[in-house]
């Protein structure tokens, strides 16, 4: 038996198992980016109608105390550590569809990243939010946004604190779309 038919064998295998689990499931519980052959598809939302979609996601760093003073007081050498991460988190929910392959490219009609410093825990708390009218969800966007202002903080001050920890990045809620409006159980998070 050649390579390729071995492979052929083992793709058709593979695809068995995933129509047979995914009969055995849920339609709800069902992975929208793959194809009917098992392959990464995009999804389409042509028929989809087009409402008013909204995501808020957030996360956190962790940074030693001197670290964070010299945020809250402007004190990088770089220059102000959240203006920059706020632009950076604003400028990657644009680009989410250029950084994760198969997200749509959506016209956002807002974006927003605000941050809370908790000086008892020593960290920052990054909090981002996306809307649009559209026809899919900007749960990705928001992701993004928090995920890249996290990123931005730590490029900021790693030069003062490599340990720095980024961590908790979770969809905090959701609103519009088939599956309605989401809200992370704070009682099945940590530190949330």
């Amino acid at each position: 038996m050649s390579e390729a038919t071995d492979t052929d064998s083992h793709d058709k295998t593979l695809l068995n198992a995933a129509v047979a689990t995914e009969s055995s499931e849920q339609q709800h519980n069902a992975l929208t980016h793959i194809d009917q052959y098992g392959k990464a598809a995009m999804v389409d939302v042509s028929d989809k109608h087009a409402s008013t979609r909204e995501a808020w996601a957030i996360g956190r760093i962790s940074m030693q105390a001197i670290t964070l003073a010299e945020v809250v007081n402007n004190g990088n050498k770089k220059g102000d550590v959240l203006a920059t991460a706020r632009i950076a988190g604003i400028m990657a929910a644009k680009k989410c569809s250029d950084l994760i392959p198969l997200c749509h490219p959506l016209m956002l009609s807002k974006v927003a990243v605000d941050f809370t410093v908790d000086t008892d825990n020593s960290s920052i708390l990054v909090k981002s939010y996306c809307k649009l009218k559209g026809q899919t969800g900007v749960e990705m966007e928001a992701l993004t946004a928090a995920s890249v202002a996290l990123l931005t903080i730590y490029d900021m001050c790693k030069a003062a604190d490599m340990g720095m920890t980024i961590e908790q990045v979770c969809l905090q809620e959701k609103l519009g779309g088939k599956r309605g409006h989401f809200i992370r159980d704070k009682n099945k998070t940590s530190n949330q």
